[in-house]
């Protein structure tokens, strides 16, 4: 109950002043910009690391109840709680497709340095982030080095089949 009242939400009672049956949960949205360096190793892997600054826009805690076969979800706001900006450290690792000129599977984690709740300390966002990049209008020069590279593994390929073919 503390957290809740802590929130200042709502304890929700039914008829004979029972606690009701459900879920809280604290809900929040920002917009995230992240600051981050990145190293491309040469196996289309890469690595990525550096700051996070989010500005919150949405905040509430949500009441979700079902009881009986009636659903019931109740939204309060509470933005006036939550501190509007995050600051954290951001690191993550991906994969670049299509001989790395192309799109891009990855994950980051975030840690944040700054307290989310004004009046309670403690309370710091992190996250997961599970992301895929798709590149959008590929530079001529962009499409030229990715030709280049491709007739370069062909001809590498080729002189491994000459090699082969050498030492039986």
């Amino acid at each position: 109950m503390g957290d809740l009242e802590f929130l200042n939400a709502t304890i929700y009672k039914d008829q004979n002043g029972n606690i009701q049956e459900g879920d809280y949960s604290q809900k929040m949205s920002y917009f995230l910009v992240p600051a981050l360096a990145k190293y491309k190793f040469k196996n289309h892997i890469y690595a990525e690391g550096g700051f996070q600054f989010g500005w919150m826009y949405k905040s509430w805690v949500q009441f979700d109840s079902n009881i009986k076969g009636n659903t019931t979800r109740i939204k309060e706001k509470n933005k006036d709680l939550i501190n509007w900006f995050d600051m954290g450290v951001a690191v993550g690792t991906g994969y670049r497709l299509l001989n790395g000129y192309g799109w891009s599977l990855g994950v980051r984690y975030y840690y944040g340095f700054l307290d989310v709740y004004k009046d309670k300390s403690g309370t710091k966002n992190s996250s997961l982030f599970l992301k895929l990049n798709i590149p959008f209008g590929v530079s001529d020069e962009m499409k030229e080095k990715a030709n280049e590279q491709k007739e370069m593994i062909k001809e590498i390929k080729l002189k491994r089949k000459e090699a082969k073919k050498n030492n039986k």
